[in-house]
């Protein structure tokens, strides 16, 4: 049960070091990153919504 404790403790001890490399975001970048992920998100939902009328419309005329 000791080695299992002397693991964990290590792992958490090595975790503590690596988040102290992670480069965090400025509030800046976060909010930069963010408008410009909902952008992509709103133009693809757009095209899909677009095609899909297309296609049902294609589909109508067709058979």
């Amino acid at each position: 049960m000791k080695k299992l404790a002397k693991k964990i403790a290590r792992f958490l001890v090595e975790v503590k070091k690596e988040m102290k490399k992670v480069k965090w975001l400025t509030k800046k970048e976060m909010v930069k990153y963010s408008i410009a992920t909902l952008t992509i998100m709103v133009i693809l939902g757009i095209f899909f919504l677009a095609s899909d009328f297309v296609i049902g419309i294609v589909k109508v005329l067709v058979g």
